[in-house]
């Protein structure tokens, strides 16, 4: 089974190799999607859950949402692209959470990348 969870953050960024407009400082209101796959739970306080989506949240704010929440990405990375930004996140919520097959990162309402379990750049970090 599959469950997934979104959060929200604003940050900064400029892409320092792009010809256009994206050279400059500007910002953007990130959504993540975060998706976990496994059994159901037969026993303990997730009984029934594939993970405890208040589990979730909490790592997901401790290790990912507290770096990048109004922020200037370009402290983290030296070209903050969604590609980027998201092998970041993976990387750093993967070891947390085994059950971790997808997350999407949507940059614009319109526009978003997408990294799965098994991905090359999954694997790396």
């Amino acid at each position: 089974m599959q469950i997934r969870k979104s959060f929200a953050f604003e940050a900064a960024h400029v892409l320092p190799n792009h010809p256009g407009r994206c050279a400059r400082l500007h910002g953007h209101s990130y959504r993540l999607e975060v998706a976990l796959e496994g059994p159901l739970q037969t026993a303990g306080p997730a009984a029934g859950m594939v993970v405890d989506f208040d589990a979730l949240s909490q790592i997901v704010k401790e290790v990912v949402m507290g770096e990048l929440d109004h922020r200037s990405l370009n402290e983290l990375l030296d070209n903050p692209t969604a590609e980027n930004i998201v092998v970041w996140i993976w990387c750093r919520l993967a070891p947390r959470l085994p059950e971790l097959t997808e997350l999407t990162l949507w940059e614009t309402r319109k526009a978003c990348t997408v990294l799965r379990k098994g991905d090359p750049l999954a694997s790396i970090g």
